[in-house]
């Protein structure tokens, strides 16, 4: 008994080394590409001009903290891609739960899905903006056309695979599709769902931005949109690093959902 208890602590004490050498390794790949980053500026080896520097980045950003602007335009792309993201959500499992439910009605759809999946969406935006309107309806209509449809198409597909023989079981009991629905397919399809919640969250992101290029004078995309036309690099990098962090903390949000959710 005291083998097996020795041998569990000997490996949680191997588990906790590997993530803290995982850990160390990360950030010294970030801490060595930012050193080398500005080296190679203060020694004008790379034009900073083009390049910017980890300093200047830090000086744009506390500029813009400064003058106020910063938290505001942070808060306007957080608040639209948490809005596109629920809505891109809910879309996603109520038309995947249809196509499960009705399968003639998933074969008619499925062409459709797949090229409406495959178009490139920046070519729709002004479409969208003639269509929607040069406003946040815009931003939040893009962000759905990206997210919604890889949702519905992930966890359908989900749906579809889940094992037959739970289902088999269920129908030798004379189970409704509604029992299948709530007893087999959605418990097995947990996973399925975080890990779409994952791409859902990324792609809402990417849809808002790519909104914000188009029509907005607020958010993260607006500043990286300014300051390419005025040619301030500075800006447009600190910006991205912003983003960067913003869709860091997304992710693990949904990473702590996970984690309870597998828990229990």
């Amino acid at each position: 008994m005291s083998t097996c208890k020795d041998e569990h602590a000997l490996y949680l004490r191997k588990r906790k080394s590997e993530k803290r050498i995982v850990l160390i390794s990360q950030i010294a790949i970030i801490a060595l590409f930012l050193i080398g980053w500005e080296l190679l500026a203060r020694t004008d080896i790379i034009n900073t001009f083009l390049t910017s520097s980890p300093s200047r980045v830090i000086s744009t950003i506390a500029n813009l903290h400064q003058s106020g602007n910063l938290y505001s335009h942070i808060w306007i792309t957080i608040y639209e891609t948490l809005l596109s993201f629920f809505i891109a959500t809910m879309i996603g499992m109520i038309v995947a739960t249809l196509l499960w439910w009705y399968p003639k009605f998933a074969k008619v759809l499925d062409p459709y899905l797949t090229i409406i999946n495959s178009l490139p969406k920046v070519a729709l935006g002004p479409l969208i903006i003639i269509w929607v309107g040069a406003s946040i309806h815009s931003i939040i209509f893009m962000a759905l056309l990206i997210s919604a449809i890889i949702t519905i198409i992930n966890i359908y597909n989900g749906f579809t695979s889940t094992d037959e023989n739970f289902i088999t079981l269920l129908k030798s009991f004379q189970a409704k599709k509604s029992q299948i629905y709530f007893k087999v397919i959605l418990p097995s399809n947990r996973l399925t769902f975080i890990n779409c919640l994952k791409i859902n969250i990324s792609m809402s992101l990417i849809g808002v931005i790519m909104g914000e290029l188009l029509v907005s004078k607020q958010g993260l995309g607006y500043l990286i949109m300014y300051g390419s036309q005025v040619f301030n690099i500075d800006l447009v990098i600190s910006s991205v690093f912003i983003l960067g962090v913003v869709s860091y903390l997304m992710y693990y949000l949904i990473t702590l959902i996970e984690k309870k959710l597998i828990k229990k």
